[in-house]
């Protein structure tokens, strides 16, 4: 029998990150892509101070969204 892969890193926090917010991950995401020119720390600023995300959930999603560009962090 097979196991399954354990989702690891920044990945990990989205199942929470939709249970909480009550938004997809994509929905972040995009907000994210239309926001691409901030760095890393404005980017988490953002996803805090705008959307009231916590500190750890908006760190993960741009993280996750930097590393799926190619960006540094």
């Amino acid at each position: 029998m097979a196991e399954e892969k354990k989702v690891q890193g920044p990945a990990s926090y989205f199942p929470s990150i939709e249970k909480r917010y009550g938004f997809p991950i994509s929905h972040w995401l995009e907000l994210l892509e239309a926001q691409k020119e901030l760095k890393h720390m404005e980017m988490v600023a953002l996803l805090k101070n705008d959307h009231g995300l916590g500190h750890g959930h908006a760190n993960a999603l741009v993280a996750y969204f930097r590393h799926q560009r190619g960006a540094e962090h």
